[in-house]
């Protein structure tokens, strides 16, 4: 039985089968701060998980969701650095580097900007976030939209792997200026 007042982060590291005792995995606020790269949940509050059929599904609704690809990309000297060629879903957003857990000012004001903009400010325009298979970096970002307000929020768990796997066409990316 667990202890009734658990904090926060012990329960996350329960919820998903890991031990914090030496670093933690998680934040004060819940978002995952390191090893972006492994096993996610299978279930997020406050967000429905959708695979690659219900993504064209929900493609085809109008108003059609934002999609937003929040896979990492270096930040070096005020800028992104083009060291490889990324590719995402068409008419994709990139907000490269918004999924990390811990954001200084700076990237949470890029993350909320660039939301209400895709928006318009409406907080029920659905919203599709993505990474890549196994990155915690689009729970990281689903996470924090739904903490904005946000009340349809989508997480392509999968991601661009799963859409590539299903042999659909993919877009070459830039980040979004970082304005």
């Amino acid at each position: 039985m667990l202890p009734a007042r658990l904090p926060l982060v012990a329960l996350l590291c329960l919820f998903v089968g890991y031990t914090c005792a030496d670093t933690p995995l998680f934040s004060a606020e819940g978002y995952r701060l390191s090893l972006y790269r492994s096993p996610t949940p299978e279930q997020l509050p406050g967000a429905t998980i959708v695979d690659t059929q219900a993504l064209q599904t929900l493609l085809r609704q109008t108003p059609a969701p934002v999609l937003v690809d929040v896979y990492r990309r270096q930040w070096l000297q005020g800028r992104f650095i083009e060291d490889q060629p990324h590719a995402n879903l068409p008419g994709s957003h990139w907000l490269a580097n918004t999924g990390d857990g811990d954001l200084t000012p700076e990237w949470q004001g890029y993350f909320v900007r660039h939301l209400y903009k895709y928006t318009h400010g409406d907080l029920s325009r659905p919203l599709v976030f993505y990474c890549r298979a196994d990155c915690w970096l689009s729970w990281n970002a689903v996470k924090r939209a739904a903490n904005l307000g946000y009340t349809a929020v989508y997480w392509y768990r999968d991601g661009l792997d799963a859409w590539e796997a299903a042999k659909l066409p993919v877009t070459a990316a830039a980040p979004e200026p970082f304005e």
